[in-house]
């Protein structure tokens, strides 16, 4: 990932309904989510939430497939993986982040 790749993935992160219907389609996992079940998880109006679907979509972070008469979103976990690499490509000073027990990086 690039530098303008990871600027418009975080800038689609930085709304508090985008990053919390993210964050709802990363638990959903590849089942993923229609836009009615995140209306009702996120308690946002059906229009509001397809414009923000689209900004995620713009940015490589969420995929549209239709089912049927209705269109399943899901997360796309390799730009997500991609994003927090870039993210933390040279933590530890450049050397192979070693993770401790519980989850702490070592930096």
């Amino acid at each position: 990932m690039n530098k303008l790749a990871a600027l418009a993935a975080l800038g689609a992160l930085a709304h508090p309904i985008r990053l919390d219907a993210f964050r709802a389609l990363v638990v959903a996992g590849n089942d993923g989510l229609t836009p009615g079940a995140l209306v009702d998880m996120l308690d946002v109006a059906y229009a509001k939430l397809g414009f923000h679907l689209k900004d995620l979509s713009e940015a490589g972070l969420v995929s549209a497939e239709p089912s049927g008469r209705q269109v399943i979103y899901r997360a796309v976990y390799p730009r997500m993986n991609a994003l927090l690499d870039y993210l933390t490509e040279n933590c530890c000073q450049g050397a192979a982040c070693k993770v401790a027990p519980g989850g702490k990086s070592c930096c």
